[in-house]
């Protein structure tokens, strides 16, 4: 992970102290993650949230450009130098918005960033039951039973590599469409990505799933646990790192299955559905962001849709 130093830390930190103490979620009908900032809190602390609020989503709007303009100059086959130079504009657009908005979560006590592994917050993991120890010890044939054996059929012969080679390719493109999913089943859309209203103290950071509480929830795609955690607006949630560098955050599970730096495949269940954290409703509430961290986010169906998958409203 990058770090910055103390110097520019702290002042970030001090602007952004209660950006992520706000997760702007709501359920099926559920009641955001808090009402803004305190009843208490002064006008120029509002100005100040509000500005560095600002300066987040401006930056997620300048990296979800410059992504699209590395996606084109691939498509039409530009020159390397040219892809790189995007590239690298993209990546630094994102390191700053990653160490603007960690600084916000250490300051704050965000779970993920401060705890990702869920274990000071006891969250409700999985209990990891002992496995029953196989009997390793195999029974000796004996030499008659050995003899008694009928002869093993002759190898098939190998296909010509030409059929090989399509057999390998449609393979790989059956795995390659089954690669990217939904994060559950059974489900209604709710509230979606961008909404405003009394439930929120801002607008809604993700997609609601309406589900029931203890339905499967899925990792929508291959990637590594980036963290655990429980105990703010989001209660019990996990986040998974994908291999093209986004996030997607799975909140208000009733059950965590997986740990941090566990790998996962797509479909892999990673919890069950609640109503954990600041809700009124058992659902899924589904965030894709560019960082691990709450201020970071970008609208997930199209996200999903980018992968082929098909969410039904």
């Amino acid at each position: 992970m990058r770090r910055v130093s103390c110097a520019r830390v702290l002042p970030l930190a001090l602007l952004l102290v209660t950006l992520a103490a706000v997760p702007a979620d709501a359920g099926a009908g559920g009641a955001g993650a808090g009402a803004g900032v305190g009843a208490g809190a002064g006008v120029g602390a509002v100005g100040t949230v509000d500005a560095v609020r600002g300066e987040a989503a401006r930056a997620v709007r300048a990296h979800e450009t410059a992504r699209a303009r590395v996606d084109r100059l691939r498509a039409a086959d530009a020159l390397p130098t040219k892809i790189k130079s995007a590239e690298r504009r993209r990546k630094k657009i994102r390191a700053d918005l990653w160490d603007m908005l960690w600084a916000a979560g250490r300051a704050s006590g965000d779970p993920v960033a401060v705890n990702k592994s869920g274990r000071g917050g006891k969250c409700a993991f999985q209990s990891r039951n002992k496995k029953k120890s196989k009997n390793k010890s195999k029974a000796k044939t004996s030499p008659k039973a050995k003899a008694s054996k009928a002869p093993k059929a002759p190898k098939a012969l190998k296909a010509p590599k030409a059929k090989q080679d399509k057999a390998a390719a449609e393979k790989k493109a059956r795995d390659t469409a089954r690669s990217w999913t939904a994060p559950t089943r059974d489900y209604w859309l709710s509230a979606g990505y961008a909404a405003s209203g009394a439930r929120w103290a801002h607008r809604h950071t993700g997609q609601d799933f309406a589900v029931s509480t203890g339905t499967p929830v899925y990792a929508v795609g291959p990637g590594t646990v980036r963290a655990t955690t429980c105990g703010d607006g989001f209660g019990n949630q996990v986040v998974v790192r994908h291999p093209d560098g986004y996030f997607t955050q799975y909140a208000h599970l009733s059950r965590i299955d997986v740990r941090a730096g566990k790998r996962v495949k797509a479909g892999q269940r990673l919890g069950l559905s609640g109503a954990t954290g600041n809700v009124t409703g058992p659902h899924l509430h589904f965030e894709v962001r560019i960082t691990p961290y709450l201020g970071s986010s970008v609208p997930p169906l199209p996200w999903l849709r980018r992968k082929d998958v098909r969410v039904v409203r």
